[in-house]
């Protein structure tokens, strides 16, 4: 089976709610993710492999389903953190928004205009 959406795996569904992917390298070879979840009440950083063309589910597997390994305590906010970081540096994340929100002069212009006449309108309400 092909790589598995790490959005939807759920397993096992009695203990795994609101998934929210940190990071996915997706569809490739090596394929994984990392996600806040909450884990039988409690939120949780996990990984997993997503899997590849003829690796079944990727890893962890629980029944030939997709589960989830949660990461230990004293590790998940390095983990969670690096993920974050990985995410907002790839193509398309949010350090590639940021140089392409820079790169346009004609909306530069219009944010500098808009955040000074809110200095302006901030002055009048001192007075």
């Amino acid at each position: 089976m092909p790589y598995v959406d790490p959005q939807t795996v759920l397993t096992p569904k009695n203990i795994v709610r609101d998934v929210h992917v940190i990071y996915d390298s997706g569809p490739s070879p090596n394929s994984w993710s990392v996600a806040l979840l909450d884990w039988d009440g409690e939120e949780a950083v996990a990984m997993r492999w997503n899997g590849e063309e003829g690796n079944g589910v990727g890893n962890p597997q629980s029944h030939a389903r997709p589960t989830w390994f949660v990461v230990p305590g004293p590790m998940a906010a390095v983990v969670r953190a690096r993920a974050e970081e990985l995410n907002n540096s790839k193509a398309g994340g949010l350090l590639a928004g940021y140089q392409a929100m820079a790169a346009d002069q004609e909306r530069e212009a219009e944010a500098l205009e808009w955040s000074e006449a809110l200095i302006a309108d901030a002055t009048r309400q001192q007075r």
